[in-house]
């Protein structure tokens, strides 16, 4: 017996051997669906304003295949033009001071009618140690700096997107070389 979508009528006694033609015929349906393994759109179109909106799906070597169409919206009234702003031609930096180690650094900004002026401070840096850097201290920082990456998990599920699944490698990749 095929699925009959009008099975029961209404008003009638159940029959259990009919109710199980029915619920196998559903089964069979369901199993000749297939198995998806991954869903993509396949387009988007911009439809009348006013217009229904619109889905497809096709299910094809077990990618679900979305295609939609959205009304674009009504056109809006327009808005206020609003006052003009204040134009100026140039970003002018007129000035760069060095400041004592240590110091705050500090921007003083100025508008003529026409251009933006700038005067930085700048703290000039601390004074380095002498001597040579010792190559363990070099690992050792090396080290503290890589371990800046442990807590970046990798990307552990798979995409069915050829492309996508080549880049997710490619990120784990990436994370796990910055682990020393």
């Amino acid at each position: 017996m095929a699925y009959d979508p009008n099975f029961p009528a209404t008003g009638v006694l159940i029959e259990s051997a009919a109710f199980r033609q029915q619920f196998q015929a559903l089964k069979a349906l369901i199993d000749a669906l297939g198995s998806v393994s991954s869903a993509l759109v396949t387009g988007t179109t911009t439809l009348p304003p006013g217009s229904a909106a619109q889905a497809t799906v096709l299910l094809q070597g077990g990618v679900l295949k979305f295609t939609f169409g959205v009304p674009a919206g009504a056109q809006g009234a327009a808005g206020d033009t609003g006052a003009p702003g204040l134009p100026f031609a140039l970003a002018v930096v007129d000035s760069v001071t060095t400041l004592p180690p240590g110091s705050q650094a500090t921007v003083a900004v100025s508008f003529d009618g026409t251009n933006v002026h700038f005067d930085f401070g700048l703290p000039q840096g601390a004074p380095g140690q002498n001597g040579e850097v010792q190559a363990s201290q070099l690992a050792a920082e090396i080290m503290t700096t890589s371990s800046n990456s442990n807590a970046v998990g990798t990307l552990d599920s798979p995409f069915g997107d050829p492309d996508m699944e080549a880049l997710r490698q490619k990120m784990n990749d990436l994370i796990l070389a910055l682990r020393r």
